[in-house]
């Protein structure tokens, strides 16, 4: 039953695509997923109001609650739960990670995102849990960019998903339907790349 924290003191990095997309492919894999929403926008739960009825689940949380969440969650039957937080807020940030078995941070690899990763990177270090960092939303054909965005983040001392989500319109049309690329495009390249990553995810929480 792990617990996916989702951070980044950067905004527009994709940490709500992220949580929806592990969350909705945990639940094609026959996991009861949950995503706790601690963003004060809000995104992840106006998803979730489009989407109506179909899981995954989303609940909001303020920062001092999201433990006591995840253990009710779990209580009532959770096999996978993803917390969502907003950038720029340390306490919701520092609460998730606490709480969480693995922590995400989602990054453009773009030189303002990846320099504004260090204080994520640090965060995580100074409460001592396992993080990586998850490229998003850059192009699909550019290995060599990925490949020295890797090398730069080692330098703050983490490492990166081998997988990446990279910027495909589909993206933008499922959610506004209150879907997932995995529904809009099964099978697709978006499809594929969240598959990728939330199959990585669950060998490093051992699912």
């Amino acid at each position: 039953m792990p617990t996916i924290a989702i951070i980044s003191q950067k905004g527009g990095a994709g940490k709500t695509t992220l949580a929806l997309h592990l969350a909705a492919a945990a639940e094609a894999a026959k996991e009861v997923s949950l995503i706790i929403d601690t963003d004060p926008q809000a995104t992840a739960t106006q998803w979730a109001e489009w989407r109506g009825d179909k899981p995954p689940e989303v609940i909001d949380s303020a920062p001092p609650r999201i433990a006591a969440k995840i253990a009710q969650a779990k209580e009532q039957g959770a096999t996978f739960i993803v917390v969502d937080t907003p950038p720029h807020a340390d306490s919701a940030a520092s609460r998730a990670v606490e709480a969480a078995d693995l922590v995400l941070i989602p990054c453009r690899p773009s030189a303002f995102d990846l320099a504004a990763i260090k204080t994520t990177a640090q965060l995580v270090q100074m409460l001592g849990k396992r993080a990586y960092i998850v490229f998003t939303a850059g192009p699909p054909n550019a290995p060599r960019m990925y490949e020295d965005a890797s090398e730069l983040v080692r330098t703050f001392g983490i490492e990166a998903c081998p997988y990446i989500l990279t910027d495909r319109a589909v993206y933008r049309h499922a959610s506004a339907e209150g879907k997932t690329v995995l529904e809009a495009e099964p099978g697709g390249k978006a499809a594929q790349e969240v598959e990728q990553v939330y199959t990585w995810v669950c060998e490093h929480v051992g699912m």
